[in-house]
Formats: C-alpha cells, structure tokens, sequence
C-alpha cells in the first residue's frame, strides 16, 4: 500500500512587519521642487500610464485601496483631482471621510472602511482614512488613549487581511511646514472661491502641531510595514508633490501585473465582420 500523500497545511496569514528604520516627518526635504515644463511633460506621462493600469486592474479583477493623509491644506484634494482626472470613473470611487455619523458611532471604528472597499476591478481613494483614530481622534482626545494604542495593532490586522485578500494598498502622508500652510490658509481665506475649504477645525489643529507632529511620526513607526509603508512626501511645492504621489501610485499599482490589453474577443470579431463589415488584420485580433 502506497504511502498517501502529505495533507497540505492551510496557509496562515502573513506576517506583519514594519520598517526598520521608519519614516519621519524630520527625514522629508520640503524644498524639492518642479518647474512648469517639468510638471506638465511628466503629469501627461503618469496619467496615461494610469489608465493602461486603471484597464488592467478592471480587465483582471484586481482592487486597490490609495490612502490619502496629511496637514491641512497640504494638497491632498489636488492631488487626487490630477490623480482621477483621466481615469475612466466608473472604475475607481473617492471617499472624503469626515466626522462618522450618529449610526457609524455605534460601531467599531473600522465599521465605515469595511463598507468602502473596493469591489472587483475597481480602486478606492481614501481623502483621509481609519489612520484618524491615531491622529485626529489621538490628539482631540475623541478616542480613549486604551482606544487608539490599541488601535495600531488593529489597522495593521486590518491592512493585512486585505492584502492576503488580494488588495493592494499604498499610503501617502503629504507634508508640508507651518509657514507654508499659514500662507494657504491666507489665500483660502481671501479667495471666495476657495473660503469653503477652510474651517474653524483646521485653526484648532494648527494650534496642536506639535502634538500632531509627535502622533504622525508614531503613526509611522507602528504602521509603515513592509508590506504597506508610509511614503511621506515633501509638499510645500505642489507641483511636485502631485507628480511625485502618481508616480508612487503608479509604481506600486503596477508592481508584478500585466498591463498588456487583453485579446479582442473572437465572438465580438465576428460579429462586427458579419454585421457591419469590419475585418481586423491578425495581428490587431490578437492585440
């Protein structure tokens, strides 16, 4: 009687481990900049690389989540217009996250994020993100200090059973100095166009930034895991700052998938032959 074959053991889940050394906010060169030609050239060849991923990711069922933290006024909200803007918005969707409801206090914090993520072949944008239990509801004392130490652990859990999942997640934290978000909270101000966008909260979180300042770089230290680190970007300059974050996006989405487009199908090729007179050269049918 032959020996029968060694049952395979149930693969765990992966492990969590974070960067050694961390980012820091300290580490960031705020005076890295673009010119206008620069910017330009560079922002066309991005946006079109993402929507030969945006494609593939649809085309192979593929999800991804982009984090979005920040200062006030550091430029996440351009970003992700320039990030967004030639992509095809059926297949990615931006959450702005702000205060969580009266119903969405009820449950575990993570509740809201679990009902925004994405679903097959689509990509999920994060305006802020679960990281506010560390920051925000850290430094404004909304959360118990029991609530958000534990809370590191958690997110880390939380990112992970997503990535054994099959998400792929990149995290962004734009950085910008005081002087520089003192200037656009001058222009917000004395823009009619732009006033809405600043708030009596954001002057209570200037108040605290050095709170805020000790809680981000924490934030790194306990969550920037090898499998999901912080990239933490200079954004003093925004035209920098934009192309800088899509390249990252784009580097990362892109990692070990095909971006070549899928074959036509032969059905479809037929039909158009048959029906409206098409015929395609072969090696366009095999794209």
């Amino acid at each position: 009687m032959l020996a029968s074959e060694p049952l395979a053991m149930p693969k765990g889940p992966s492990a969590i481990i974070t960067e050694s050394p961390p980012p820091t906010l300290e580490s960031v060169d705020l005076s890295l900049s673009l010119d206008e030609a620069e910017y330009e050239a560079e922002l066309k060849a991005v946006q079109k690389q993402l929507l030969a991923i945006q494609q593939a990711y649809f085309h192979q069922n593929r999800r991804a989540i982009v984090v979005f933290e920040g200062w006030d006024a550091s430029g996440k909200g351009g970003t992700i217009r320039r990030l967004t803007e030639k992509l095809d918005p059926r297949g990615f969707r931006v959450h702005p996250i702000a205060a969580p409801s009266q119903d969405e206090k009820q449950h575990h914090y993570l509740y809201r994020f679990f009902r925004r993520l994405p679903k097959a072949g689509s990509i999920a944008i994060f305006d802020r993100s679960y990281y506010g239990r560390v920051l925000v509801e850290r430094v404004r004392e909304l959360a118990s200090k029991d609530e958000w130490q534990r809370a590191y652990q958690e997110i880390n859990e939380f990112e992970r059973l997503l990535m054994d999942d099959g998400v792929r997640i990149i995290k962004l934290f734009l950085h910008i100095d005081p002087d520089e978000q003192l200037k656009r909270f001058s222009l917000r101000l004395r823009s009619p166009v732009k006033r809405w966008k600043l708030t009596e909260e954001d002057l209570v979180n200037r108040q605290q930034w050095q709170a805020y300042h000790k809680a981000i770089n924490r934030m790194f230290r306990k969550t920037s895991t090898e499998a999901a680190p912080w990239h933490v970007l200079p954004a003093n300059h925004k035209w920098y700052v934009r192309i800088k974050a899509l390249q990252i996006i784009a580097e990362a989405l892109a990692e070990g998938v095909d971006l070549s487009p899928p074959p036509l199908d032969e059905t479809l090729i037929k039909a158009a032959e048959q029906q409206l007179g098409i015929t395609l050269p072969n090696d366009e049918k095999d794209g």
